[in-house]
This record gives C-alpha cells, structure tokens and sequence, in this order.
C-alpha cells in the first residue's frame, strides 16, 4: 500500500491544450516594489486570451496584484532577501482562467499564522475604520471561486509554502464580437 495517495496528471502529450490556453509560470522576487511588473506581466500574458480590454480583465488584475501583496508581507517570500513569489496562469477548460500565486511559506519572525483568510469578526465600525485586511474579500467578490492550499498537503510538510488561486469566468461572445449579455468588449 503506498503511503503518499495518487491521483495520475492529465496526459497532455497525445493531446496538449491549445497554445491559447497555455503560459509559463512567472517568479518575481518577494518585494512590494514588484507588484506593478506582476500586474504589466499579466495583461500581456492575458493578451492572447482576451483580445479586448473589459471588465473581467481588470478584476483579474486587481485580484493578481493583492494576491502577490499579500505574499510578500504575509510570508517568507517577502521576509527573505531572495524570497520568491511564483505566479502561474491557465485556462483549465474554455471559458475559465485561473491564476494562482505560490509562496515561500510561513514567515519566522512572526508567531501570527499566515493562512489566508477574509477577517470577518470587525464590526460595522471596526470595518470602516479599518486601514486594511479589505484585500481577500475583494478577490471574494470578484473572483468566481478562490481558495488556497498548501503547495505540498503532507502534515510534516506544513509551511513550505501556500497557494492561492483565483477563477473567473470568462464572459461568452458571438460571432460578431458582442458579449452574450448584450455589451460589447
């Protein structure tokens, strides 16, 4: 009996997805300063995807660029001096994209877990007082699912390193280029 389960990866190579559906994953170091390369890097990188500008392309940049803030202060990518932040993008199946940013793990110097979590125990007060912690419950809002996980799911494994991912739908189109709810992109 193996001791780590299995679930055997989509054989791609009788059958790879399109060009279209596919990229390479991005690294970026773990700094703030980097956040605008990630968000310039993405619109390229969607380019192929989605050929004209709209609205699910923006909330997939908004959503990318406090995905990777969040990495940078909340773990050891932005902790280390050559602390790393892996951005991947794909289109699982037409009409989805998702992105995901992976991060180096727990921070050390700090004893707070850095799970990614929506606060929600703020009064109506505390809320609008408050000067963060917005950033996930946005990406709730926007995305069409999010989640995260750790990159390696073992129990001796744990802080190697977290996964957080966002999908969006893309919207439908026609032939003559108008989306199927009646606006135009």
């Amino acid at each position: 009996m193996p001791i780590v389960p299995h679930t055997h990866a989509l054989n791609h190579t009788d059958n790879p997805p399109p060009a279209e559906f596919r990229w390479e994953c991005r690294v970026y170091p773990g700094q703030l300063s980097q956040t605008s390369q990630v968000r310039s890097d993405l619109d390229t990188d969607l380019n192929r995807l989605l050929t004209r500008p709209g609205e699910v392309r923006e909330e997939m940049v908004l959503c990318v660029s406090e995905m990777f803030a969040n990495a940078c202060e909340h773990s050891r990518s932005g902790q280390d001096p050559d602390g790393r932040v892996v951005r991947t993008l794909e289109s699982p199946v037409p009409g989805l994209v998702r992105v995901s940013i992976i991060d180096d793990g727990a921070r050390t110097d700090i004893t707070t877990d850095s799970i990614p979590r929506v606060p929600r125990r703020r009064t109506k007060r505390e809320w609008e007082q408050a000067e963060r912690g917005r950033g996930l419950l946005m990406v709730g809002h926007l995305a069409s699912r999010w989640g995260f996980r750790p990159v390696l799911d073992f129990p001796f494994c744990d802080g190697l390193g977290t996964v957080i991912w966002a999908e969006f739908t893309l919207p439908r189109t026609t032939n003559h280029g108008t989306v199927a709810d009646g606006g135009t992109r």
